[in-house]
């Protein structure tokens, strides 16, 4: 098995991709972003088990040294360090240029010296913006319609320009809206179901008319791995989807149904993103993915929602629920 480096390791997607990876065999390190409390974010929650498998590195991927050192060895890297919150990125774009751009760019450099065998760089559905035309599929034109996906729009194109240029050996893997256990408050699925399992009567929310095509995080960590078997997927862009919809309104009474069907949505103005960067509708087409690699999503919302609340309402203390957290 391979000797495979995970970025962003100690986030959302990366603490269960990290998870995946150790129990497919492969000799994992997990990049984790240094802090003086040596915490390793969701790292930490992981099954002991699993977790004396995982050789941690701690560093910012922000530095070009720590980020090859963390290569060294290594044949394939999964690069998911990102900072991620659209919010965050209207009053900090400084550190959205820093983190997204120059940590891919750091990323890629070091894999051309090092003749690293294969990259994973991640995307975001947030980089078509408001869909054109739907399904989205990977021809449809990017639209920087926050700093957040003008910097993932920025990375995506200096890494097709490594591929492009030097041949490193690539793919752009891009995932739809990622739920599931271990999430930030900051997005909107936790956002509802923590608001209600603490027992909120108002469900406090921005736009309700948005849709999203909604990935349970295990079919989006199963896509990774998927993608980085197949050598007919180097040089490509691949969309995670599962080529369905649901809006924000009716996610959130799906949920007010299931948890406190006594509880009221109200929009709060602090929520509401600016007009035009608002993204009103995704919906991604799969058919690339399916067409290049075996996966196929195995959980529908219903499922996955349900292992979530479960997982929420475990972890209940983690979350802060009477804030508006960006």
């Amino acid at each position: 098995m391979a000797k495979v480096l995970v970025t962003g390791a100690d986030g959302f997607i990366g603490s269960h991709l990290t998870e995946e990876l150790v129990k497919a065999g492969h000799d994992v390190r997990a990049f984790a972003y240094y802090n003086s409390f040596n915490t390793w974010g969701w790292l930490d929650t992981l099954d002991k088990k699993v977790l004396d498998q995982i050789e941690v590195f701690t560093g910012d991927i922000r530095d070009p040294n720590g980020v090859k050192e963390s290569m060294k060895g290594i044949d394939e890297v999964y690069h998911l360090a990102a900072l991620i919150a659209i919010p965050f990125s209207y009053h900090s774009p400084d550190s959205y240029v820093d983190t997204n751009i120059k940590g891919t760019l750091n990323v890629l450099q070091a894999a051309r010296d090092l003749d690293t065998s294969r990259i994973l760089v991640t995307s975001t559905s947030e980089v078509y913006g408001t869909a054109q035309y739907v399904p989205i599929d990977e021809k449809h034109p990017f639209q920087g319609q926050s700093p957040y996906s003008a910097t993932k729009i920025g990375a995506d194109r200096i890494a097709e320009s490594f591929y492009r240029s030097f041949q490193t050996p690539l793919t752009i893997v891009r995932p739809f809206n990622t739920y599931g256990p271990r999430q930030s408050a900051r997005a909107v699925i936790p956002t509802i179901i923590t608001q209600l399992l603490a027992g909120n009567e108002e469900i406090k929310l921005g736009s309700l008319s948005p849709t999203r095509d909604f990935n349970y995080v295990k079919d989006t960590a199963r896509g990774f791995i998927e993608i980085a078997k197949s050598e007919n997927t180097i040089g490509e862009e691949i969309n995670i989807a599962t080529q369905d919809e649901i809006s924000i309104g009716q996610l959130a009474d799906e949920l007010i149904r299931q948890i406190n069907p006594n509880a009221k949505i109200v929009t709060e103005e602090e929520r509401l993103r600016p007009e035009k960067s608002e993204v009103n509708r995704l919906l991604g087409s799969n058919e690339k993915i399916k067409q290049l690699t075996n996966w196929r999503p195995e959980y529908n919302l219903e499922s996955g929602i349900a292992e979530t609340i479960e997982w929420l309402r475990n972890n209940l203390d983690k979350y802060k629920t009477d804030i508006y957290n960006i």
